[in-house]
Protein backbone atom coordinates (compact mmCIF):
# COMPACT_ATOMS: atom_id res chain seq x y z
CA UNK A 1 0.00 0.00 0.00
CA UNK A 2 2.93 2.42 0.69
CA UNK A 3 4.42 1.46 -2.56
CA UNK A 4 1.21 2.91 -4.27
CA UNK A 5 0.93 6.30 -2.34
CA UNK A 6 4.78 6.66 -3.08
CA UNK A 7 3.65 6.25 -6.87
CA UNK A 8 0.60 8.30 -6.79
CA UNK A 9 2.69 10.94 -5.34
CA UNK A 10 5.40 11.21 -7.83
CA UNK A 11 2.89 10.81 -10.79
CA UNK A 12 0.82 13.75 -9.66
CA UNK A 13 4.32 15.58 -9.75
CA UNK A 14 4.87 14.53 -12.92
CA UNK A 15 1.86 15.56 -14.12
CA UNK A 16 2.11 18.88 -12.27
CA UNK A 17 5.28 19.64 -13.89
CA UNK A 18 5.06 18.51 -17.55
CA UNK A 19 1.32 20.90 -17.11
CA UNK A 20 3.49 23.97 -16.88
CA UNK A 21 6.37 22.69 -19.24
CA UNK A 22 4.38 21.51 -21.93
CA UNK A 23 2.33 24.94 -22.83
CA UNK A 24 5.63 26.85 -23.24
CA UNK A 25 6.98 24.03 -25.44
CA UNK A 26 5.18 25.01 -28.46
CA UNK A 27 4.57 29.07 -27.66
CA UNK A 28 5.58 31.85 -30.66
CA UNK A 29 7.21 34.88 -30.44
CA UNK A 30 5.25 37.00 -32.43
CA UNK A 31 6.98 39.42 -35.37
CA UNK A 32 7.07 42.74 -33.49
CA UNK A 33 4.79 45.63 -35.00
CA UNK A 34 5.88 47.50 -37.98
CA UNK A 35 6.93 50.90 -36.98
CA UNK A 36 4.52 53.99 -37.59
CA UNK A 37 5.44 55.93 -40.95
CA UNK A 38 3.93 59.28 -41.65
CA UNK A 39 3.90 60.42 -45.59
CA UNK A 40 2.37 63.55 -44.29
CA UNK A 41 -1.36 62.21 -45.50
CA UNK A 42 -2.85 63.09 -42.06
CA UNK A 43 -1.50 66.26 -42.36
CA UNK A 44 -3.01 67.47 -45.53
CA UNK A 45 -6.73 65.72 -44.79
CA UNK A 46 -6.46 68.28 -41.83
CA UNK A 47 -5.38 71.07 -43.28
CA UNK A 48 -8.00 70.13 -46.51
CA UNK A 49 -10.64 70.11 -43.76
CA UNK A 50 -9.82 73.46 -41.99
CA UNK A 51 -10.10 75.13 -45.40
CA UNK A 52 -13.33 73.63 -46.13
CA UNK A 53 -14.72 74.57 -42.56
CA UNK A 54 -13.56 78.25 -43.43
CA UNK A 55 -14.92 78.14 -46.48
CA UNK A 56 -18.19 77.42 -45.41
CA UNK A 57 -18.13 80.07 -42.59
CA UNK A 58 -17.15 82.87 -45.23
CA UNK A 59 -19.83 81.33 -47.29
CA UNK A 60 -22.67 81.54 -44.29
CA UNK A 61 -21.11 85.06 -43.38
CA UNK A 62 -21.50 86.38 -46.96
CA UNK A 63 -24.75 85.22 -47.53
Amino acid sequence: MEILRVQLFFMSLLSLALAFVVPSINAQIPAPAPAPTSDGTALDQGIACGLMLLALVLTYIIH
